[in-house]
């Protein structure tokens, strides 16, 4: 911690955010520096350092990976909180010299001086829309993902599909009688196999994805054959994770 200087007038804190540790650093408006310190990400903590700086003072971060937590904490302490958006400070990783002080610094300058490029700091309702909307788009990629694999196990064993659904009713149907032989069958294909025709391999309703990959969301909008088709995927990966013992 800096040695800090008695200032009484209004006060800007530039914040340089980090997944375990930040650097605040306080200035007036005209510039001069009042105090860096360095502290284990907490609430409390922000909030007790933050309390230094009088009260309502202006405080700027960067909407890096986490900063809901900092700023709802900012908020609660009575400061005025600005977002910086990461691509309208994107100049500071082509410094020759950058550190985490010089990070906090520069954004408590652009702030004092009204150059700051800001971002909205969406309230916690929208937050949680967002996050929603973003984890469909996963489960969306990853179904995307696995059906594409099916097709590609299907076009080296030389088998072509002879409906235009694979993964409706008619191809569950048709991709139970199918005998793959390995190493064209990949991991999980007889478990897939077994979920799309409702075996008790997989049951109907089961809504965790994978044995060791279970979580708390169900998927609501997803049938038995699309949870079969991610529980054969993460056993495949899960698979190729683990290291053959073998010696050598």
């Amino acid at each position: 911690m800096d040695r800090e200087q008695a200032y009484d007038g209004p006060q800007i804190v530039g914040i340089d955010l980090h997944a375990r540790r930040s650097v605040l650093l306080r200035m007036t408006p005209d510039g001069q520096r009042l105090g860096r310190v360095r502290i284990d990400n907490s609430p409390a903590a922000l909030k007790a350092e933050v309390a230094k700086a009088g009260p309502n003072p202006k405080v700027v971060l960067e909407a890096t990976y986490g900063w809901y937590w900092a700023a709802d904490a900012l908020a609660e302490a009575g400061a005025e909180v600005h977002l910086a958006h990461p691509l309208g400070v994107k100049m500071f990783t082509y410094r020759r010299v950058k550190t985490d002080d010089k990070d906090a610094a520069d954004l408590a300058d652009l702030l004092r001086m009204g150059r700051l490029p800001e971002a909205w700091i969406a309230p916690p309702r929208v937050r949680e829309l967002r996050e929603l909307v973003r984890y469909r788009h996963k489960l969306l990629n990853v179904r995307t993902s696995v059906k594409t694999q099916v097709h590609a196990v299907l076009a080296k064993a030389g088998l072509h599909t002879p409906m235009p659904d694979l993964f409706g009713r008619a191809g569950g149907d048709w991709l139970a009688g199918i005998s793959l032989q390995r190493p064209v069958q990949p991991t999980g294909w007889t478990r897939a196999r077994e979920g799309m025709t409702g075996s008790r391999a997989c049951p109907p309703r089961d809504h965790t994805v994978g044995a060791r990959h279970t979580t708390s969301h169900p998927l609501p909008r997803h049938g038995t054959k699309t949870r079969a088709v991610f529980r054969a995927a993460l056993t495949q990966s899960e698979t190729r994770r683990r290291p053959d013992k073998t010696t050598t």
